[in-house]
C-alpha cells in the first residue's frame, strides 16, 4: 500500500511518498528526507520502550522530539 506524507518542515509545507520496505516508521523516513541524525533519538527510545510498557509515553517522546527538530502537522495519507 502506498502511503504519502504530507508535514510541515520549519514551517515549510513538504510531501513525501512513504513505504513501509525501506523506513522503520514515517519518522524515520521524515528524517531521512530532511537529512537528520537519528542515532541519539533512536538509543533514547529504545531505552524508553525497555523501561516502560505503556505505549503512550514513547508516542509522546516521538511527537515532542520531531517537534524539536522542527516538524509539525505531520499526516499519513493512504493512497
Amino acid at each position: 500500500m502506498a502511503l504519502r506524507i504530507e508535514y510541515r518542515f520549519d514551517g515549510e509545507p513538504k510531501t513525501i511518498r512513504f513505504a513501509n520496505d525501506k523506513y522503520h516508521d514515517h519518522y524515520e523516513a521524515l528524517a531521512a528526507a530532511e537529512g537528520i541524525d537519528l542515532t541519539q533519538f533512536l538509543a533514547m527510545e529504545k531505552q524508553i520502550a525497555s523501561l516502560t510498557r505503556d505505549k503512550k509515553a514513547l508516542r509522546d517522546y516521538r511527537e515532542n522530539e520531531f517537534e524539536r527538530f522542527g516538524f509539525s502537522d505531520i499526516q499519513v495519507i493512504r493512497e
